[in-house]
């Protein structure tokens, strides 16, 4: 086991947890007794959030409004976070945006932003509170990437690179773990119906995605969960997303790239 059963002191930080994946990780950790930080630019919604577990009976929940595209932003959750004598032993890097469009006429500000959050604030933040965990010998992360890391994306460039990273980083860092009583698991979903299409540009070619190859937030939020308790290095929810993840590291770059921008400006069409 790598995630430790909740006790007093013992806090489980996600972020980006003011909707989608994240509030239902901080749902799902929070009915099981895990005391929570919840971390997203939406303080309203994270409060709204933090009375819901409380009167579900979960956890106690801080909300902790930041952009974790500020590096200053990004200091402040770790150093409140690890304030009070709590003791950070899961770690929930769930924030993050993506783009929609070629990377020549998207705004530089807005890429570089995130970059930021989908692999700088995941980076910070891992290398922050691993050091204790693994001084207690238990500890838990979850990295959540993409089924987009499997691959390059035309017309999603930049955000199919950062989440390559967090699967490159989080997989490789499992296995440097080993023996240690703590875990990193790299979370990889598909299609899932949330705020993620509309905030990327992409509401659109959002609609046209099969309702089949769909997983919901609260079902890919508990797979992930049993995944941190086990301490596995790899969660990819749902069958029609671990037969696309596989696709996408077989099939050759000279095949998949062109069918790729094809299939992203038929959908953009639509």
């Amino acid at each position: 086991m790598s995630l430790p059963d909740p006790a007093a002191g013992n806090v489980v930080l996600v972020t980006g947890a003011s909707s989608g994946i994240g509030a239902e990780l901080a749902r799902q950790l929070g009915s099981i007794g895990h005391d929570l930080v919840l971390v997203a630019r939406r303080r309203e919604r994270l409060e709204e959030l933090a009375e819901e577990i409380a009167l579900a009976g979960g956890g106690a929940a801080t909300v902790m409004a930041a952009d974790l595209a500020d590096a200053t932003q990004r200091r402040r959750v770790i150093t409140e976070a690890q304030a009070q004598g709590r003791r950070v032993v899961g770690l929930c890097n769930n924030a993050g945006f993506g783009s929609y469009g070629r990377v020549l006429e998207l705004e530089a500000t807005h890429e570089a932003e995130m970059v930021a959050v989908n692999v700088v604030a995941v980076h910070e933040l891992t290398l922050a509170f691993l050091p204790a965990m693994v001084g207690r010998g238990t500890g838990a992360i979850l990295n959540v990437a993409s089924i987009a890391a499997f691959q390059p994306v035309p017309g999603m460039a930049t955000y199919a690179a950062t989440k390559a990273f967090v699967q490159s980083f989080s997989e490789a860092l499992h296995a440097e773990l080993a023996g240690t009583g703590v875990s990193c698991t790299t979370l990889s979903p598909g299609p899932v119906p949330t705020e993620f299409g509309q905030r990327a540009g992409a509401g659109e070619a959002q609609t046209s995605i099969p309702d089949f190859t769909m997983v919901a937030a609260g079902d890919v939020a508990e797979e992930a969960i049993r995944g941190m308790v086990r301490g596995r290095r790899s969660v990819v929810p749902g069958t029609v997303t671990k037969a696309l993840a596989a696709g996408g590291r077989l099939v050759p770059r000279t095949v998949l790239l062109p069918a790729t921008l094809r299939t992203l400006r038929s959908a953009g069409r639509r």
